[in-house]
């Protein structure tokens, strides 16, 4: 059996978007099924990270076209590569016109290209299921056009939301636009065979309009689970490893923080907040104002192994949920990884979504939602405690499912049903 990937995220982007897909090529011909991938002929990502390509196995058909984004123009060379993607979605007058010109988003440009050259491969190679992953959403275009023209069996992932996506707001989007992206979005959810999204929260919502919605939530592979041995920070470290937006700026845990700081100073000398990735704005400000400056590293992004060895010697993980409506069923993907460092992971989120069910499943850590400071205060407050006494461990279990090629043995359950 043969499928064809078509994402927008692939070595040597680096980043969270690529890892699902990488991850599912990887194992999917131990279960009987050769991956093609398609994707950008790009010099140039957000975020790189070279040591993904050598994931890639060599015998993996790779397809690829370049593309041309508005974005090269109005946002990249002065705003993007600057500021970071934490940055992109800012308000103001370029944001208008992402939100409002560019439907679904300024790869839309890539769809008619990626039809043709796609079209002329399918005329000479035989494929049974094409699948799309987004955001960015208009590859799900792109696999629209294939089957409906082609009659191939597909899978659209929804690694996030579509219209109701956290950032989405910041674009001041016009009634005529949100009506069209709505439109995309349930013209997708129609037609396509299988939706396939990360979350159960996400399923419910798809299934308001799709008739087949699976889960497949990401995970953690083998080289999260190397053994080596670990040094644990001197320090009483709170480490946060990935994209931090402004939609999750933890205000709350950064006004505890201060008033632990203020009350003990102990706790003050102790403290270090490791912030590893690209980091809004916001959040260095709020940190500003609340005199954490001297107890706060930025250490800005680094590769995958990196930010594995920062997540395994840090004494406490934070876990941030955009404080956004609807987020319930936000999973980030950086969550799998976290379990298997076997450090406590503190959490700021809705109390009643995935991740709270996840992290009760899987004994590996707390969480509060953004508005509950005194538990939010308790929960530092135990965790210091149990470090100063030497025992700030975690006994997590239930975590081996969520590996990678567990999962994607399901993956492949799910393409042959279709």
């Amino acid at each position: 059996m043969k499928v064809l990937l078509i994402t927008y995220y692939w070595p040597p982007a680096g980043g969270s978007g690529v890892q699902r897909w990488l991850k599912f090529v990887k194992y999917l011909q131990d279960f009987g099924i050769e991956p093609v991938v398609y994707t950008v002929d790009s010099k140039r990502y957000p975020k790189e990270d070279s040591s993904l390509i050598h994931e890639v196995s060599k015998d993996i058909e790779i397809l690829k076209q370049p593309i041309w984004e508005p974005t090269d123009v109005l946002f990249w060379k002065k705003n993007q590569q600057k500021k970071g993607i934490s940055n992109i979605s800012k308000g103001g007058f370029l944001s208008f016109i992402r939100g409002n010109f560019f439907i679904p988003d300024p790869k839309i440009f890539w769809v008619k290209p990626s039809v043709k050259y796609l079209q002329k491969y399918l005329d000479k190679n035989k494929i049974d299921v094409i699948i799309s992953s987004g955001p960015p959403h208009s590859m799900h275009l792109i696999a629209q056009k294939l089957h409906k023209k082609n009659n191939i069996k597909w899978l659209a992932d929804f690694r996030d939301p579509w219209s109701d996506l956290y950032y989405n707001k910041d674009f001041n989007q016009l009634s005529f636009s949100r009506k069209k992206n709505k439109n995309l979005e349930e013209a997708v959810l129609k037609n396509a065979n299988g939706i396939l999204t990360v979350s159960n929260s996400l399923k419910k919502e798809f299934s308001k309009i799709a008739n087949k919605v699976a889960v497949i939530t990401n995970g953690f592979d083998d080289e999260v689970t190397e053994d080596e041995e670990v040094i644990l920070d001197t320090k009483f470290s709170i480490s946060y490893i990935g994209l931090l937006p402004k939609q999750s700026n933890p205000k709350n845990l950064f006004a505890v923080l201060q008033k632990l700081c203020s009350e003990n100073s102990a706790f003050k000398n102790d403290l270090q907040l490791n912030f590893i990735g690209d980091i809004s704005n916001e959040v260095k400000i709020e940190i500003q104002s609340n005199s954490l400056e001297k107890n706060t590293n930025f250490i800005g992004y680094v590769d995958h192994k990196k930010a594995i060895a920062y997540q395994k010697k840090s004494q406490v993980l934070l876990l941030l949920i955009p404080n956004v409506a609807n987020n319930k069923g936000i999973l980030t993907g950086k969550l799998f990884e976290y379990l298997t460092a076997k450090r406590p992971i503190l959490a700021i989120g809705p109390e009643e979504g995935d991740l709270a069910t996840i992290l009760q499943d899987t004994n590996a850590g707390t969480i509060s939602n953004y508005k509950n400071i005194e538990i939010l205060a308790s929960e530092v407050r135990e965790l210091y405690s149990k470090f100063k006494q030497g025992n700030l461990v975690v006994n997590s279990r239930n975590i081996q499912k969520y590996h990678r090629k567990e999962l994607t043995k399901q993956l492949a359950e799910l393409i042959k049903k279709l």
